[in-house]
């Protein structure tokens, strides 16, 4: 199946918006997505975009996404975190994910960036796998580790003390 690449616009965010519930679905929190088409529309095109994303079409439809942001690394200085990388089911093993993994890649290098990170399931060999042949290293020994709104109102409940 034939597919091209391009930069997000503001009217696909609606798409994107879907694709990020199909993951949240594959990835067993079908109910976690807080994010609404307005927020992706103003976060991602108002004069200080938080973040860059590139899509997947085919025959019209968007059938793949990657989004990506901007960090700061103590250890190696600008860095680029794909937030996520998302194939319909319909398209994997077409060859879309390498091929936006490769505008990722690219775009990381026009930054100059001395990395780009992600995070993946422990469970999801697909992904890993894929990932590790791309030139990948999955650090296995790194946990994640998130601070959710309830967490965040704890915490600051507690230093108030």
């Amino acid at each position: 199946m034939e597919f091209n690449i391009r930069e997000a616009k503001k009217s696909d965010m609606d798409a994107v918006h879907r694709l990020i519930q199909e993951l949240a679905v594959f990835e067993k929190e079908a109910d976690a997505v807080e994010v609404t088409v307005n927020d992706l529309v103003a976060h991602g095109f108002g004069d200080n975009p938080l973040f860059h994303c590139f899509i997947g079409e085919s025959e019209g439809d968007v059938v793949g996404m990657a989004l990506v942001y901007n960090r700061y690394s103590t250890w190696k200085g600008p860095v680029v975190h794909l937030e996520d990388l998302i194939v319909t089911e319909k398209m994997r093993g077409s060859g879309l994910g390498s091929a936006l993994l490769a505008e990722v890649v690219k775009y990381a290098n026009d930054l100059g960036v001395r990395r780009i990170c992600w995070e993946v399931l422990d469970w999801n060999e697909p992904a890993i796998t894929f990932y590790e042949a791309k030139g990948a290293k999955v650090l296995r020994d790194w946990d994640v580790v998130q601070m959710d709104e309830k967490g965040i109102e704890a915490f600051l409940q507690q230093t108030k003390n």
